[in-house]
């Protein structure tokens, strides 16, 4: 099975009121197409398209094309786009889905379009569970309905404002830098600024969302930025910021989804952007859009892997510099208002400054001073990122002293003036954005179009008018900007452009050839073609040029339109300008879209062939491509204004060209099936470098004007029709070939033109005359004005005009005075020329015409009525010959006599009464009431006149009537020309009450010497006027003195015109067949349609159809002999549009064979042919098949031709339409004429399609959604011409189904299935006295299912389906029930606990589901279960189709709101042609009964998410309520509080009755504490479909059946009643058991138990064998398993946006089936108390904080510690005082509770906001505990040191010793084997392990890294509640200390505070460590101490010594004693020793 998933896709230029757009893909020839969706910017299907692939397997040369289309339009018109895709990965990895986003979609040459698609493809080979086939698939009713999205109104249009939603969802961070920090995140979404809370750590969890909702354009989205920074709320505000990151919301809503989800944001700090990443933030984004589904959010695996899923700003690597030179051409500031019309007011040039946006940045240059040429001279500076995000640079000249009006926009794409290689293919060239020096022109609204009336305000919408062009350079430089804006450019830079700018002359040329369906009369009509201002009638910058065609008055084709009467004489346009020589871009340009236009067609014709065509076509594309890629393309080395993008585009195309031609030589060894994706990949290339950004040259512009107003506009590209002397390869596609166009104005068509324009140098013009067919003739002209004097004719007298004038009455000069330009003579003299444009009889092309003549009476106030001295005149007065006077023309008759009109305002004569000052003035006023103060009277006389039968046919006429002018023009030379006053359309002949007359004069004038170029291109300027101007002087001078403010004549403009001499005859057939689909006006719900087909200057219209929407007018319209003039290849080539118009009659009967006219004589117009006002329903433009040779015709066949109305789809035409070539050898004779039926040529049997019978059967179920005044409704079913009427519904409040259900209706359609007509449906209400109102209506025609018969093979709602065979699927359930076995054996002994269980099972979160693997699963569907494709909406019984009210038109694209439901479903299938085959069975048997049923509902809500903020604080307080009917559950106090993903559980039961109670609402609603609470959002079930859906969706089926548990069967019968039901609404034989239930036979085939059981059942309360069968086979048979639907909410205050998802599932049970089993216990897991204790041992190497005295490195270290979310809990370690080598001993006890939600590794934080707060917000944040490190100071803020953060369910691995504890992870033992490195630890869970202890590291940021500042030693051990209890543990060493007992740390001596012991502290500080310094400086001291002393006493004791002064004293005492010294000493002692 191929599936292919068609997502959405973006067309930029839709209008939001398109056709409607649809994807139609094909593989393997076989189409699928997705609905139908109102066009727009980015519509979106989400629909799936599937091919079976059978037994066939993907070949890898498969490939898969789409192609998005408008709806109905034939290819190639409605392609707005192909792409082919190779399906060759899908075969290499079938297992992964190829998911393509924003694939470019490309035009048949193979040029992108604009347009991307996204969609998905996935392959499940054959005997897998996506192919396989399911035992009931025949069984149950075919796939006839799409998946049906959420009921949400349609988008609106594209460009207006739409509802958008930008989520922001705030989940982590990751490594933010710094230390110590409180991080918040700041998001700004717009101007809207939004804040998270406060949180702590560098890995902070947050986990919030923020909305912001928009009410902009797409365009004014994408450009707002979002901006998100981190913040460090503890610091100042200069230094708070962390990171930031920053990009625009465009780059999200372009992203796959219109989302980035889960990505890593790399925070760059801003004003250092070089230095790196300063930490990453996990966030989601996503932009929602009205009417688009929410992506799915789901978390990564890796969801830790940052550089896995990184998003990192672009680089601003570049620098985009804009020049901005000069501008040229700016139009004239528009005049002021003045008081006298006739003085003009004077213009001047504008004030003009240019404004350049890029990226976000607008900048503008200085305003000039008014100027035509400003120079501003000035550069912009751009960041450029690389890749871009940016491809728009938007240009606008803007005007005024402010810059406040735009006069002109332009816009750069970047994708056309850069390349990065890649996007085209590998080995490409890429370069850089660069540009010109060039000129880029610039358009914009016209002032005169803006000032005119309502039908010209095509300047205001789109801008198609020329406003200048300004010079530009564009370079792009390399490097990060400096921060310039702006600056002036260099004087060398401006003398360097001057080489760029040489100018040429350059002609444009435009040859008429006709005009139709051009506004009626009588003002006149002309068309002007313009180059930039040169040819612009309205600019008088520039030389006068005969840009202008003739004056021309629209004829009547007496049908309907209007044309310009030109024939035989076709007017010319010529223009002549200057501009820059391009030739080698134009030249290139062309060359490469005729390469591109030969390969589509190819490519085309290579897709549409089979067989052995297939191989000769892709020969001859191989060929041709080769030929066309050696093409050599223009050199450069010559050129003057060689730009640098020149040569790099040029280099690019070569290189493609080359590979293209080198691949294309080489025939595919694959095979001929492989060149079509080859082929078209080629032409996506070549389309892609197919694009001129430096065209320079302006497009042409084609305006018609009326009178003095432009109407309607055309552009044509300069270089379609740009000439090339390189040869016509290089020409313009449209350059001198005829071509049509229509023109535009306010959305309308207004005139189409069959044109031949040609454009070139003037040089090279020598050889367009031979292009042109024609003669051309060269005239001057001029008009004889005269004025009847007293019955005389005379220059006399003129009341304002002057004796010679132009065409449209404008003073001229006489003859005499008129000069021919200067190089040219005259040729002849002057003659007289009746002007056949401007005088073919109105009542040309008439069948029937209304005569009137007015009769007029007059009297004196108070007398009588008499006769008025006008007797007779018209209806403005003017004197008409009596009505008795007024003759018949020949041949013509009067089918009655003269008749008064009595209809309108007039008495019962028919006269109208009036009141005049003058007798001879006509009242101002006339009234119906005669009053006395009345002086005059009047009333209307009326004669109708018809054409005799036997008069000429139209063509026979006008040839007549151009025989006879030219015979006039040459006999007579008179040519009057009359008319009753000088506005009025002049006549040929004359008539009473004519008193002006002219005639015009033309004179040829042909050149001096014969010129080497087209003459025509010589005539710029008016003839010359020197000689003249001083004859005009006095004359002006006289006027003024008379003071008439008359201009002064100028020379008339030369007459350009090309004569044909004969014209070609041709015969159009046009098959009209049918209309299909066609949209009423106003309140009607039907029509009267009628076709009315214009061709060239004829038109015909169908036979009007009453009452019908699709009218079958099988009708052909024959033009005969229409002429065209030039030469018949040239209209086989570019053959004229037929354009048909619908139109409702209103009843009126329409007869195209008859004209009319209705009004005065002198303006008739065709009124009288149409009986009744028609509304306009709709138009096509198609294309004739032209055939030259009659003889080789084939016949046409009918195609698809879509309808557009007032700017919206109207349907389809189903026609053909062939124009055959009628030559004189009478070869059209030949071709037989269509049969004639019924008044009318029918569509011949070669065109019309092939009819068979069919049988169409209608189930109508019944009505919904009825308003209360309907009483008794029937439907109306309408196909094919056919009507069924139902019986009336009785009651529709007590039973809203139809009485009578199945019906028959056999048909007659055609044998195409696209031609067959839709199903119309009218429910209509019965009233008394028989009045019937129409309730609503609908088309089903895409609902419609055309299907095989009921006896075929296809699927089938009766009892005669056929057996089907269960067998095929049962080696499949044998093989997945013995894996499944397997599987329950490894999970044998688990016991399931809860339903939460099965549900995280099914989420495939083993961590979550407290079980093991077992067989009891649930399903849980992402979207709801009526999207499941498989289960094909739930409507595969009966369909809801909803009804629009009558006549209800569409605003802007959308469908107006229905009134109503009809519930049904419809089944073709073909009928057998002979009548004596007996017809098939019916399919619509065996229908349960419609009566309506009592039922209980069980609603199941599990939870809800993605809910959008309600409240301020960014969250909300969701609760629940139900309603069913008028019973509404749920109560207020029963809120979530605080919360954006609440999870509910909650089971509500409630009674209804189905279908009178069908609608099921569950609404979440934010509780407020003052009411009304406001709604949230609310999602609608529809339970009858679930009731009556044949896959059993009431009640889903369990995967086991088990008799009592938390899976005990839940529904009201058993497995064996069920599938015993289940048989009988299937039509099959009821299922028979045997004995013991082990075995069963169903559908003919005998099942076994141990099929699908290997064993007994392992699971607990298992059933009996009978019930586990019975459900086993009910499980084979598709049905809606045990499952959970995510359902999207949706606000009705934002329509469309979706409001979050709710998943939840419901149950319904018919009270007449019994009770129901016990309900499912659904009620939330509650949290889990856990303690956690952490004990802190020791610390080791932690980093020192501060300095002691002595100059030593210390800490005083304590810890920190707290579980996340748990702040207030924080607890703290006493501090180690005095720590040297970082090492500290604490032993100290952390208790952290918590709570703990194991389903979803969680804990539960409950806490308030703030006190005021009445609820308690829960939070629920991953388990983590937070240990910090810090150093502890007495007079100073604590030091940090360092954290660590260990996630509890993420545990990492601790170290053993504290030597291995590092930053990085620890890993496991290095294997004994070298080649092995050794793995990383895996981390384990706490919650698994319970215990941990060992070292783990700290860290701390030093200079922006993260680097190692400690180790802890850590036990943590986790306990649950009771566990806590039963072992009690104290904080910190507290009582009770135990489990384990802590001691008190050992700790050193010094380890104290200084302060409570100083001499302590000394000891521990300094003798400690330096007591032997100690020592020995006390010794040092001491003996330093001695010496001293010894210094200081020796002196002294030696002086003692030496002088001993008590010697003498003893001497003197001693006397005579003996003189020896020694009995000297002995005396003296003894002496002394003497008392």
């Amino acid at each position: 099975m191929l599936r292919l998933l068609v997502a959405s896709a973006h067309i930029p230029r839709a209008t939001g009121s398109g056709p409607g757009v649809h994807v139609s893909a094909r593989f393997r020839g076989v189409p699928r197409s997705t609905r139908v969706v109102p066009e727009e910017h980015s519509p979106t299907w989400n629909e799936t398209l599937a091919w079976p692939l059978g037994a066939r397997p993907l070949h890898p040369t498969a490939s898969l094309s789409l192609r998005l289309r408008h709806w109905g339009q034939p290819a190639p018109r409605g392609d707005l786009g192909a792409t082919t895709v190779s399906l060759d990965q899908l075969v290499a990895n079938p297992e992964l889905p190829l998911s393509l986003s924003q694939v470019p979609l490309l035009d048949p040459k193979g040029q992108p379009t604009g347009c991307t698609i996204t969609f998905c493809c996935s392959y499940a080979p054959h005997g897998k569970a996506g192919d396989a086939t399911v035992p009931m698939q025949r069984w149950v009713p075919p796939p006839t309905v799409p998946p049906m999205p959420p009921m949400h109104p349609n988008k609106p249009p594209a460009g207006s404002k739409e509802e958008f939603q930008v989520r922001v969802r705030v989940i982590e961070g990751h490594q933010l830098q710094g230390n110590d920090i409180k991080p918040v995140v700041t998001v700004f979404i717009g101007q809207h600024r939004f804040r998270t809370r406060i949180r702590v750590g560098n890995n902070p969890y947050y986990n919030e969302v923020f909305c912001q909702s928009f009410h902009w354009t797409l365009a004014q989205l994408v450009m707002e930025p979002i901006r998100i920074q981190v913040l460090d709320s503890q610091s100042i505000r200069s230094k708070a910021i962390i990171g930031v990151f920053q990009l625009d919301i465009g780059t999200i809503y372009h992203a796959p989804g219109h989302s980035l989800s889960w990505k890593w944001l790399s925070l760059q700090d801003p004003r250092r952007p070089d230095a790196g990443s300063r930490g990453y933030l996990r966030v989601s984004m996503a932009v929602l859009r009205a009417g688009e589904p929410v992506p799915e959010q789901e978390e990564p695996e890796g969801n830790k892997d940052v550089e896995a899923n990184l998003l990192q700003p672009p680089p601003c690597a570049a620098t985009l510099q804009l020049r901005i030179y000069h501008a040229e051409d700016l139009p004239l500031a528009e005049p002021a208002r003045q008081c006298l019309p006739s003085v003009r007011g004077k213009r001047s040039f504008v004030a003009a400054a240019v404004r350049a946006g890029f990226a976000g940045r607008t900048l503008c240059t200085r305003v000039m001073p008014p100027d035509p040429n400003p120079a501003w001279n000035e550069v912009f500076f751009f960041p450029l990122r690389l890749p871009p995000i940016c491809d728009e640079i938007q240009l606008a000249i803007l005007s005024g002293p402010r810059s406040s009006k735009v006069l002109g926009t332009a816009t750069l794409n970047l994708s056309h003036i850069s390349s990065a290689g890649a996007e085209l293919e590998e080995g490409t060239p890429g370069f850089l954005p660069c540009f010109g020096p060039s000129f880029l022109p610039f358009y914009g609204p016209r002032a005169d179009a803006a000032r005119t009336s309502r039908t010209v305000s095509i300047g205001r919408d789109t801008n198609v008018a020329y406003r200048g062009r300004v010079l530009l350079e564009i370079s792009t430089h390399m490097g990060t900007p400096d921060g310039h804006q702006r600056g002036t450019i260099t004087p060398e830079d401006i003398s360097r452009v001057q080489s760029h700018l040489p100018r040429h002359r350059f002609g444009l040329c435009g040859v008429f050839y006709s005009a139709t369906m051009v506004p009626a009369g009588p003002e006149l009509l002309r068309f002007e073609l313009s180059l930039g201002n040169h040819g612009d009638t309205g600019d008088v910058t520039c030389k006068p040029a005969a840009s202008v065609t003739p004056h021309g008055c629209p004829v009547f084709d007496g049908n309907r339109y209007h044309y310009l009467p030109w024939y035989g004489d076709k007017p010319v346009a010529a223009v002549t300008s200057s501009w820059e020589d391009a030739a080698h871009r134009w030249d290139t340009l062309n060359l490469l879209r005729a390469v591109c236009q030969r390969l589509e067609k190819n490519v085309v014709e290579l897709r549409r062939a089979h067989g052995d065509t297939e191989g000769d076509i892709g020969r001859r594309l191989l060929r041709e491509l080769v030929q066309d890629c050696r093409r050599v393309l223009p050199r450069l080395e010559a050129q003057p204004t060689l730009t640098p993008l020149d040569t790099h585009l040029r280099a690019t195309r070569l290189h493609l060209l080359r590979r293209v031609a080198a691949a294309a030589a080489i025939p595919p060894r694959a095979g001929w099936a492989t060149l079509l994706p080859m082929a078209e990949a080629w032409l996506r290339s070549m389309g892609a470098l197919a694009v001129e950004p430096q065209a320079a040259v302006p497009d042409v512009l084609l305006w018609m004007l009326r009178g003095e107003r432009r109407v309607a506009c055309a552009r044509i590209p300069a270089p379609d029709i740009m000439f090339s002397r390189s040869g016509p390869g290089a020409c313009g596609r449209f350059c001198g070939r005829l071509q049509t166009l229509f023109l535009t104005g306010s959305g309308d068509i207004h005139a189409q033109l069959r044109l031949r324009l040609w454009l070139g140098p003037v040089a090279d013009s020598g050889a367009l005359p031979r292009l042109i067919e024609g003669s051309l003739r060269i005239y001057a002209e001029t008009y004889e004005n005269q004025t009847k004097l007293l019955g005389k004719w005379g220059p006399r007298g003129l009341l304002g005009s002057s004796g010679f004038s132009d065409g449209a009455g404008r003073a001229g000069l006489p003859r005499h005075r008129i000069r021919p330009p200067r190089g040219w003579r005259w040729d002849g003299p002057w003659t007289v020329e009746p002007q056949r444009r401007l005088l073919l009889d109105t009542e040309t092309n008439m069948g029937e015409v209304m005569e009137e003549v007015y009769e007029n009476e007059s009297r004196r106030p108070g007398g009588d009525w008499g006769p008025a001295i006008a007797a007779s005149t018209d209806a403005n007065g003017v004197e008409v010959p009596p009505k008795e006077e007024v003759l018949c023309p020949q041949g013509w008759h009067v089918s009655d006599g003269w008749r008064v009109d009595v209809t309108g305002a007039v008495d019962e004569a028919g006269w109208e009464y009036g009141a005049s000052m003058a007798p001879d003035s006509l009242p101002a006023a006339w009234h119906p009431t005669e009053k006395t103060y009345h002086t005059h009277r009047r009333r209307r006389w009326l004669r109708t006149r018809r054409r005799d039968p036997g008069a000429q046919r139209p063509d026979q006429d006008m040839a007549t009537f151009l025989q006879l002018h030219r015979t006039e023009s040459a006999a007579d030379s008179e040519a009057w020309e009359y008319g009753s006053f000088w506005s009025s359309r002049f006549h040929l002949r004359p008539r009473v009450g004519d008193v002006c007359r002219r005639r015009c004069w033309h004179r040829r004038m042909v050149p001096a010497q014969p010129p080497p170029v087209a003459p025509l291109f010589l005539l710029e300027g008016s003839p010359s006027t020197e000689d003249t101007a001083g004859e005009e002087e006095p004359a002006a001078a006289e006027r003024q003195t008379r003071g008439l403010f008359q201009p002064t004549p100028k020379q008339p403009l030369p007459l350009i015109l090309c004569t044909f001499q004969r014209p070609n005859f041709f015969q159009l057939r046009c098959y009209i067949f049918q209309a299909l689909e066609l949209s009423p006006r106003g309140t009607k719900s039907t029509a009267d349609p009628v076709a009315h087909v214009s061709f060239v200057y004829v038109s015909q219209s169908t036979r009007v159809l009453p009452r019908t929407l699709d009218p079958l007018w099988d009708q052909t319209l024959l033009f005969h002999r229409v002429l065209l003039y030039g030469d018949p290849q040239g209209v086989q080539d570019e053959p004229p549009a037929v354009v048909v118009e619908v139109f409702d009659q209103d009843g009126g009967v329409w007869y195209p064979w008859l004209g009319g006219t209705h009004g005065c004589r002198e303006h008739p117009c065709p009124s009288d042919a149409l009986q009744g006002a028609g509304d306009f329903l709709g138009r096509s433009v198609c294309t004739p098949d032209v055939w030259l040779d009659v003889g080789l015709r084939r016949p046409p066949r009918l195609q698809r031709y879509p309808l557009r109305g007032s700017g919206r789809p109207a349907g389809e035409l189903l026609a053909a339409f062939e124009l055959l070539h009628d030559t004189e050898d009478g070869a059209l004779a030949q071709v037989s004429s269509p049969p004639w039926r019924q008044g009318v040529f029918s569509v011949p049997m070669g065109v019309r399609p092939l009819l068979r019978p069919v049988a169409l059967e209608v189930l109508a179920w019944g009505l919904r959604g009825l308003r209360g005044s309907v009483r008794a409704p029937s439907l109306e079913v309408q196909c094919g011409g056919r009507v069924l009427r139902t019986p009336p519904i009785a009651d529709p409040a007590s039973n809203p189904n139809f009485p009578i259900n199945a019906f028959l209706l056999a048909l007659t359609l055609p044998l195409e299935e696209e031609l067959v007509p839709p199903v119309r449906l009218r429910v209509l209400d019965m009233r008394d006295f028989g009045y019937r109102p129409e309730v609503g209506q609908t088309c089903v025609r895409a609902d419609l299912h055309r299907g095989h018969p009921p006896g075929g093979p296809g699927p089938r709602h009766g009892s005669a389906a056929p057996r089907g065979r269960i067998s095929w699927l049962l080696p499949g359930i044998t093989s997945k029930t013995k894996a499944a076995d397997k599987a329950e054996e490894k999970g044998e002994g688990e016991e399931e606990d809860d339903w939460w269980s099965k549900f995280y099972a099914a989420l495939g979160d083993k961590a979550k589901s407290r079980r093991g693997t077992s067989r009891d699963r649930l399903k849980i569907y992402n979207c709801e279960l009526e999207a499941v494709p498989e289960f094909e909406g739930l409507q595969d019984f009966c369909r809801s189709f909803p009804l629009f009210p009558p006549g209800a038109a569409a605003a802007g694209g959308e469908d107006p709101p229905p009134v109503a439901e009809f519930k049904g479903l419809f089944h073709m299938y073909p009928l057998p042609e002979d009548p004596a085959e007996p017809p098939p069975p019916r399919r619509f048997q065996d229908l349960p009964p419609s009566r309506p049923q009592r039922c209980l509902v069980r609603v199941y809500v599990v939870r809800a998410f993605d809910l959008p903020p309600r409240d301020r604080n960014g969250l909300c307080d969701p609760y629940v309520r139900v309603s069913l009917g008028a019973e509404t559950l749920g109560q207020r106090d029963q809120y979530v509080p605080n919360t954006l993903e609440p999870v509910f559980g909650r089971l509500f039961e409630v009674m209804g009755t189905i279908p009178l109670e069908k609608d099921l609402r569950v609404s979440l609603l934010d509780y407020d504490m003052v009411p009304p609470d406001q709604e949230i959002g609310t999602t609608t079930i529809d339970l009858e479909n679930r009731l009556l859906s044949r896959f059993r969706a009431h009640c889903g089926l369990p995967t086991l059946y088990c008799t009592a548990g938390p899976g005990c069967w839940r529904d009201q019968l058993p497995p064996s009643q069920t599938l015993e039901h289940f048989a009988r609404t299937q039509g099959l034989p009821a299922p028979e058991f045997n004995a013991d239930g082990t075995a069963v036979t169903f559908g003919d085939h005998s099942f076994l138990l141990s099929h699908f059981e290997s064993g007994p059942p392992q699971h607990q309360h298992p059933g009996a064998p009978r019930e586990r069968l019975a459900l086993h086979v009910l499980h084979a048979c598709h049905l809606v398993p045990e499952h959970l639907e995510t359902r999207t909410l949706y606000s009705s205050t934002q329509p469309g946006l979706e409001q979050g998802k709710v998943q939840m599932w419901v149950d319904v049970f018919p009270i007449n089936l019994g009770p129901p089993g016990p309900p499912v216990d659904i009620t939330p897991r509650k949290p889990q108390r856990y303690e956690l204790r952490c004990v802190v041992w020791n610390t080791r190497d932690v980093d020192p904080g501060d300095t002691n005295l002595l100059g030593q490195q210390m800490s005083d270290i304590y810890i920190t510690g707290w579980l996340d979310g748990l702040e207030e809990q924080r607890q703290r370690t006493d501090v180690h005082y005095r720590s040297l080598d970082g090492a500290g001993a604490f032993n100290w006890r952390f208790v952290f509770p918590f709570e703990y939600l194991g389903a979803e590794q969680l804990c539960v934080v409950p806490r308030k906001k703030h006190f005021w707060s009445l609820d308690e917000t829960v939070r629920k944040v991953p388990p983590k505990l937070i240990l910090q490190v810090w150093d502890n100071d007495k007079f100073s803020a604590d030091d940090f040191l360092g954290v660590l953060e260990l996630e509890l369910t993420r545990l990492p691995r601790p170290a053993l010793h504290a030597r291995t504890c590092t930053l990085e992870p620890p890993s496991t033992p290095r294997s004994r084997w070298p080649w092995r490195a050794p793995r990383r630890a895996p981390r384990v869970s706490l919650f698994r392990q319970r215990q941990a202890r060992g070292w783990w590291p700290c860290a701390a940021q030093r200079g922006g890294e993260r680097r190692l500042s400690g180790k802890l030693e850590l036990s943590l051990e986790l306990l649950t509640a009771k566990e806590a209890e039963e072992r009690p543990a104290g904080r910190a060493r507290e009582e009770p200390n135990m489990y384990p007992t802590l001691p008190p740390p050992v700790r050193p001596d010094w380890s104290f505070l200084w302060v409570q012991a100083p001499l302590r502290a000394l000891r521990h500080g300094l003798w400690r460590q330096h007591r032997g310094w100690i020592s020995l400086g006390l010794a040092l001291l001491l003996l330093i101490a001695l010496l001293l002393t010894f210094v200081y006493a020796a002196p002294g004791y030696l002086a003692m010594k030496l002088v001993n002064p008590f010697q003498g004293l003893h001497i003197r005492g001693g006397g005579g004693g003996s003189k020896h010294p020694a009995a000297g000493a002995e005396q003296h002692t003894g002496g002394a020793r003497k008392p």
